[in-house]
């Protein structure tokens, strides 16, 4: 690596969890071997695809040079369970992920390492992202300013990204614990708030990841986010926010429903938007994003559209803040 001296540099553990993307994983795992970092492992969970993908990753790295691992789940057990094992399976100090229709650029590995470089209290790197059409041709990039201690941030709504951003030191998520396999949604969200407790985050302010634009697609499973990660998530987290003070807690409480309401839109949920925005607004009136939301709600059917446009430029705001 061009970076921290090659004496010093820790094992990387680069986990990708798939699930019927054989095309797609071949992109992922090719930008992995094509890491400018060393050392690097690879670990790539299938959680029980239709086409067992073990001969793909196979042919791939036979003359790659770097240690692979490939497991297959016998049942679909989820995108986290699919880390899970990935985390427990991998050797490295540090830990970061690649969903499997994601990609990293040459360097990504390199420069969230460095960034960790004789700095012992950050435990979480993470980078921007940039999404591009089929054409590879760049529609947006997302950035954020979260940094140093994350909690208070998380809590109230901040955004860290997807885990295709993120690089983990292991001693961290010993001391956090694993992402929780009963979130259905979230899963990132929820675990960033955990994580920040035992250490600080840093943001490496480059697109190091690139998202396909089929990931934009919608394709919440609003009910399972309604009647499951939703009380899960105050359950949760709410005693943390509130020892923080009425404003995080408030704030929490907003974030979580605000959060429900533009998935409810997106759905075709008008009901819910409704009533989960004006949640929100109760537990937080002082927020623009939730008037927004609500103002879009009561539309009805017919605000589908801005409601997509909005959503996008809030949380493209709410990165930047």
């Amino acid at each position: 690596m061009a970076g921290a001296s090659a004496l010093a540099a820790p094992l990387v553990t680069a986990v990708i969890p798939t699930y019927g993307r054989s095309e797609a994983l071949q992109d992922a795992v090719e930008s992995v071997l094509q890491q400018t970092y060393d050392p690097i492992e690879l670990v790539v969970v299938d959680d029980a695809s239709p086409e067992p993908v073990e001969p793909l990753v196979t042919d791939l790295v036979t003359d790659a040079g770097v240690p692979v691992t490939c497991i297959r789940h016998e049942t679909n057990q989820g995108a986290n369970a699919a880390r899970n094992t990935g985390i427990r399976a991998g050797d490295g100090d540090l830990v970061a992920f690649l969903d499997d229709d994601d990609r990293w650029k040459p360097d990504s590995i390199e420069r969230r390492v460095d960034a960790l470089s004789g700095r012992p209290s950050v435990g979480l790197v993470y980078s921007d992202a940039v999404t591009v059409d089929a054409d590879g041709a760049v529609l947006h990039e997302t950035t954020s300013s979260i940094s140093g201690d994350a909690t208070r941030a998380l809590l109230r709504g901040g955004i860290v990204g997807s885990f295709s951003r993120v690089l983990v030191r292991r001693s961290v998520i010993d001391d956090a614990g694993l992402p929780d396999e009963r979130f259905p949604s979230w899963q990132d969200w929820e675990w960033y708030i955990r994580l920040s407790q035992h250490c600080q985050f840093e943001h490496v302010s480059e697109p190091l990841t690139v998202r396909r634009t089929e990931n934009e697609q919608i394709t919440d499973d609003h009910e399972q986010k309604r009647d499951e990660s939703y009380p899960l998530m105050l359950e949760t987290h709410r005693d943390t926010a509130a020892a923080d003070g009425w404003r995080t807690k408030r704030q929490f409480e907003a974030a979580c429903a605000r959060s429900l309401a533009a998935s409810a839109l997106q759905n075709g949920y008008w009901v819910d938007a409704v009533r989960f925005a004006v949640r929100a607004a109760r537990a937080y009136p002082f927020s623009t994003e939730t008037a927004l939301y609500l103002a879009l709600a009561v539309g009805g059917p017919g605000t589908f559209k801005p409601a997509q446009v909005v959503r996008r430029w809030l949380t493209t705001r709410r990165h930047r803040s």
